[in-house]
């Protein structure tokens, strides 16, 4: 059949003990995406704690303290393919001690699977993590209603999550929301259809993750190329080479399009794309490639490729949401390094605009602070012009994280917003 062509990066998101880790591993295990030592490993470590069967929540839960305590602390990535796409999934934290953690592995994913356990129903956790999900713009979200073996595959229990789960997505900004009914413990609706629920008619969990459309997600629109490395081998066969390697982040590129670097304002024109070491037509998201300028201008690492009549916003002075991970709480007049694409300037924390009660999505203003895990709005005064746009156009261009110089440490994350 060949190799699957497009790639689907998903999270998991839900409170503690709702499934999450058993979720992956139910998926791992029956795609057969594990080798037969880990699940030789599994096995050994289920028998030795006297669980009564597999615990396939072992196969992400790798730290010791999350296998003593049952509960996922640290973002764990794992790698699956069917004959249609790769995965890349990332199992994040449902302790609200971890929530940084949570905006971490969600913030590079196209769609987030939040559990719901049925005999629980919605929790504080299930509202707070669908509603980062919405804040971080991913566009797909799957309800899952998980343990539906403990409620005796209860039809009317599914609907009326289904219900509530649905008043909960209505207030949210995510447009494409599917729910569905799963036992990740005995794999029921997880890759093959449940026996015990013959009144569900909607898809399977992986069939859902096959088949949902993401190539709509990348913004196809503005032409975005940051510059990560001026490429010049200075040898005898190459004399003359010089190519600017970068990841695009939004737009189509081709031979002959009029360029404009920024943040300089510099325009010229592409005369040819390499990928992969040969010579493409087009270029586009989320290709790696190397751009070939008819004019020998000053571009460097941190500069940015765009189209002239169709620029990014161009200053210091930024608004963004901030999701804060440091234990020294944010305030105002504070320094860091931020990183925004490949660019690394300097930046002085403003004023605190509000700060986001992310159960309810109320704004708390005149805060003074944001402390460990907290969301707000923040401004800021970069010591360098950067060329962004707003989050919400633009993922890639539009997000950054600062960095504390004395530590080297990430302190937040950060979502721009232009005006």
């Amino acid at each position: 059949m060949g190799a699957p062509s497009e790639l689907l990066r998903f999270t998991t998101a839900g409170s503690v003990d709702d499934g999450k880790s058993t979720l992956i591993g139910r998926l791992l295990y029956d795609t057969k995406a594990m080798f037969d030592d880990q699940l030789q490993d599994v096995e050994a470590v289920s028998k030795r704690r006297g669980d009564a069967r597999v615990d396939l929540a072992l196969l992400t839960d790798g730290l010791r303290a999350e296998r003593e305590q049952g509960i996922t602390i640290d973002v764990a990535y794992r790698y699956f393919a069917t004959r249609r796409r790769k995965f890349i999934i990332a199992d994040t934290p449902g302790h609200v001690q971890y929530t940084r953690n949570m905006v971490t592995g969600a913030s590079t994913t196209s769609l987030a699977i939040v559990l719901v356990d049925a005999r629980r129903g919605i929790t504080e956790q299930s509202r707070r993590h669908a509603f980062i999900a919405s804040l971080l713009r991913i566009p797909h979200l799957i309800f899952a209603v998980n343990k539906m073996d403990l409620v005796g595959w209860d039809e009317a229990v599914f609907e009326r999550l289904k219900d509530e789960l649905g008043d909960l997505a209505a207030r949210l900004d995510i447009q494409d929301v599917v729910f569905i009914p799963i036992s990740a413990l005995t794999g029921a609706n997880v890759v093959s259809r449940s026996a015990e629920m013959p009144w569900y008619d909607g898809p399977t969990l992986l069939y859902q993750l096959d088949n949902v459309y993401i190539t709509g997600d990348h913004n196809m629109v503005d032409v975005r190329l940051p510059i990560q490395w001026v490429i010049r081998p200075q040898s005898s066969e190459h004399p003359d080479y010089r190519g600017y390697a970068g990841q695009v982040a939004g737009g189509v590129l081709r031979a002959g399009d009029e360029v404009m670097v920024q943040p300089s304002g510099l325009a010229t024109t592409i005369t040819k794309i390499e990928s992969a070491g040969r010579e493409v037509e087009a270029a586009f998201p989320p290709m790696s490639v190397v751009v070939h300028l008819r004019d020998d201008l000053d571009v460097g690492r941190g500069d940015m490729l765009c189209r002239p009549h169709n620029q990014p916003t161009v200053g210091q002075d930024l608004d963004a949401i901030v999701c804060w991970f440091a234990d020294r709480p944010l305030r105002p007049g504070a320094r860091y390094a931020i990183k925004h694409t490949t660019r690394w300037s300097r930046a002085v924390t403003g004023e605190v605009l509000y700060r986001l009660d992310v159960n309810t999505g109320h704004r708390e203003l005149g805060a003074p602070e944001l402390r460990t895990n907290d969301l707000g709005r923040v401004r800021f005064r970069a010591m360098a012009p950067i060329a962004y746009d707003s989050y919400r156009r633009n993922h890639v261009t539009g997000s950054f994280i600062l960095v504390d110089e004395q530590s080297n440490a990430t302190v937040a994350a950060g979502m721009l917003v232009a005006e």
